[in-house]
């Protein structure tokens, strides 16, 4: 669904604000469709698709999950993912960030620490 917003030819579908088509989303559709946005920035060999999944990726993070998250699941940021941000090595660290969320559950400092991965990648890319 996500993905229209960046795909699709028709243009009122690429111009609806990411925000109203996240407000009725549940914590699990939004981690899906997150998912189904970091597989597009992989896979696309177009550029702007990419960037625009990565900013897309880093709203979702920072704006969209953490108020639906339940009893302010706080989580811990891996300490390897922490190193690998500072290294701006931020496909590593976007993937050490993934592999918690899958083991651990979606939290806060997850999300926190996606979006800033995504964020910065975006302007590398």
């Amino acid at each position: 669904m996500l993905i229209d917003l960046i795909t699709s030819s028709d243009s009122a579908t690429r111009d609806t604000a990411l925000a109203v088509a996240c407000e009725n989303l549940s914590l699990d559709e939004l981690l899906s469709e997150a998912s189904a946005l970091d597989q597009l920035r992989r896979d696309s060999d177009n550029l702007y698709h990419r960037v625009r999944a990565l900013f897309f990726l880093y709203a979702i993070h920072r704006f969209h999950i953490p108020p639906k998250l339940h009893n302010g699941q706080t989580g811990q940021i891996p300490f390897a993912g922490h190193e690998h941000l500072l290294e701006r090595r931020f496909h590593e660290a976007i993937d050490t960030f993934l592999e918690t969320q899958t083991t651990e559950g979606a939290s806060d400092g997850i999300s926190s620490a996606l979006a800033s991965a995504y964020h910065e990648l975006g302007f590398q890319t």
